[in-house]
C-alpha cells in the first residue's frame, strides 16, 4: 500500500514538473512572440518613415530644377493623403518626374542609418487597378519574413503610390532580439536542466525507497531462519526431553551457538560498512601468517557445508601486510560464495603468491559464474537483496554485504580486487595487497 502511494506520488510529481517545463517554455514562447510582434511593427513604422523623408529629399532635389519662384499649391489632406502628396503630383505634372535612382540611392542610405538592412525594393503600383508600374532595389524577392510598411501616395487619386518592402529584415530582428533570445535560451536551459535532475532525483529516490524494501525483507528472511533455529533448540533444551542425551543435548547448543554467531557476523558487518564508509574504521595491519588462516577456514567450511567442498592450496607466500581479523572476513566471505553459487560438488582453489609490489590471493571456484551483465554489479552494496526474488528461485540467500564488505576492506587497505567468471564455469576472485609499507 505504501509502495503504490508513493509511485502515485512521484509519478505525480514527475507530470507535475512536465507540465511545468511545457507550461514554462509556452509562456516564453508567448513571450518571444509579441516581442517579435513589436519590433515588427516597430520596423514597419521606421521603414514608412525611411520612404517619406527619401520622397520628400528626392523631391527637393526636383523642385530645386525649377523656375525661381515656383510655388505649389496643397490640397485637401485626410489620413491617407500627407500634405506633401500634391507636392510630389504636382511636380510631375510640372514636367519633372520623379527619379527613381536618385530615390534609390536615398533610401539605400537611409536606411544604413536607421539599421534597417540593405536588402530592399521600392514598387510603383496604381493602387486602383492593382497594377505594378515600377519598381528599384537590391532585392526583388522578399523572404517569408519581408516588412512592407503601408503605401505613401504620390498623387491624389493613388494610380501612383509607392511601396518600401524590407525583403530580408532577419539581421535586423537579430540586433534588436538577440540578447533577448540568448536570455530566453539560457533561461530555458537552466529550468530544464533544473527539472531533468528533479526528475533523475525522484527516479534516484524511488530507486533507493525500493532497495531499502529489498533489503529490509531480504534481511528480515534471512535472519528469521537462524532465530527460528535458536528458539526450537532453545525449547528442545529447556522441555528437559535431552537431559539423558548428552551427544544430542550438545548438538542442539552447537546449533544455538552456530546461529547465534550468524546473527552477530550479519550485523557486525553492517556496521563495520558503515564505518568504512565513514572512514572511522581503522585497519590494525601486521604481517599476518596466511596458513593457519587458510587451515582454519578449509576446516571451518568442510565441517558446516551440507555439499561436497574439495579445498585446493598453492601457498607460495607465508604472510601478508593486513588486519589479521578482516582479512580472514575477506576470504571467508569468498568462500562462502563460492560455495553458496555452486553446484552439490564444489571444488575451490585458494593461491597465494607475491611479487615485489604486492601480496597476491586467489580464489577460485567451479561454480555457477557470474553472467557479464552482472560481473559489475557485483560489489555494490545491497545488490543481492534488489534481487532477491531471483536469489529465492535459485536457491541462495543474502542481502547484498559480503562482496560490498570484502570491496570495501581491500579499499581500506589499500588493495585492489578483480573478478573473472566465465558463466556456468567458473568465477576467480584476485586481491592485490600493498606490501609492507615504509
Amino acid at each position: 500500500m505504501e509502495t503504490s502511494k508513493r509511485k502515485k506520488n512521484i509519478l505525480f510529481i514527475t507530470i507535475l514538473s512536465v507540465v511545468g517545463l511545457i507550461g514554462a517554455m509556452a509562456l516564453q514562447m508567448i513571450w518571444i512572440y509579441n516581442s517579435y510582434e513589436l519590433i515588427k511593427n516597430d520596423i514597419k513604422n521606421e521603414g514608412y518613415a525611411t520612404i517619406e523623408k527619401a520622397l520628400e529629399e528626392e523631391g527637393n532635389m526636383r523642385f530645386g530644377q525649377t523656375p525661381k519662384g515656383t510655388r505649389i499649391k496643397s490640397g485637401p489632406t485626410n489620413d491617407t493623403i500627407p500634405p506633401m502628396t500634391y507636392f510630389y503630383e504636382q511636380l510631375s505634372d510640372m514636367g519633372y518626374p520623379m527619379s527613381l535612382h536618385n530615390l534609390d540611392s536615398i533610401t539605400a542610405e537611409l536606411l544604413t542609418q536607421n539599421r534597417l538592412g540593405n536588402q530592399y525594393y521600392i514598387d510603383i503600383i496604381n493602387l486602383r487597378t492593382g497594377e505594378k508600374i515600377n519598381g528599384i532595389g537590391t532585392q526583388k524577392e522578399p523572404s517569408f519574413m519581408a516588412i512592407k510598411p503601408k503605401y505613401f501616395p504620390i498623387r491624389s487619386d493613388y494610380t501612383q503610390v509607392v511601396q518600401l518592402i524590407i525583403t530580408n529584415p532577419n539581421k535586423t530582428f537579430l540586433e534588436r532580439m538577440g540578447l533577448m533570445l540568448a536570455g530566453t535560451f539560457i533561461i530555458m536551459l537552466l529550468v530544464i536542466v533544473c527539472i531533468s535532475y528533479q526528475v533523475r532525483f525522484i527516479s534516484c529516490f524511488e530507486k533507493i525507497f525500493q532497495i531499502r524494501e529489498d533489503f529490509s525483507y531480504a534481511m528480515i528472511h534471512d535472519m528469521k531462519t537462524p532465530l527460528t533455529s535458536i528458539i526450537m533448540a532453545l525449547k528442545f533444551l529447556r522441555s528437559g526431553k535431552l537431559d539423558n542425551r548428552q551427544e544430542m543435548k550438545n548438538k542442539y547448543f552447537d546449533i544455538a551457538e552456530n546461529e547465534a554467531d550468524h546473527l552477530l557476523t550479519l550485523t557486525n558487518k553492517v556496521l563495520t560498512i558503515s564505518k568504512l564508509e565513514n572512514h572511522k574504521l581503522e585497519m590494525n595491519k601486521t604481517e599476518v601468517e596466511l596458513t593457519p588462516i587458510i587451515e582454519k577456514l578449509t576446516e571451518k567450511f568442510k565441517a558446516k557445508s551440507q555439499k561436497t567442498v574439495n579445498f585446493i592450496t598453492d601457498i607460495k607466500a607465508e604472510t601478508a601486510y593486513a588486519d589479521a581479523e578482516y582479512l580472514e572476513e575477506v576470504l571467508s566471505n569468498l568462500i562462502d560464495n563460492s560455495i553458496k553459487y555452486s553446484g552439490e560438488s564444489v571444488e575451490i582453489r585458494i593461491s597465494i603468491a607475491r611479487d615485489d609490489r604486492y601480496t597476491v590471493l586467489k580464489v577460485h571456484d567451479n561454480g555457477f559464474g557470474i553472467s557479464d551483465k552482472d560481473i559489475h554489479l557485483i560489489f555494490r552494496k545491497y545488490e543481492r537483496a534488489s534481487a532477491v526474488k531471483r536469489n529465492r528461485r535459485n536457491g541462495t540467500s543474502g542481502f547484498g554485504l559480503g562482496l560490498n564488505f570484502v570491496d570495501q576492506v581491500v579499499e581500506a587497505h589499500h588493495g585492489k580486487i578483480f573478478v573473472s567468471s566465465i558463466e556456468g564455469e567458473f568465477t576467480e576472485f584476485t586481491i592485490y595487497l600493498p606490501l609492507i609499507e615504509s
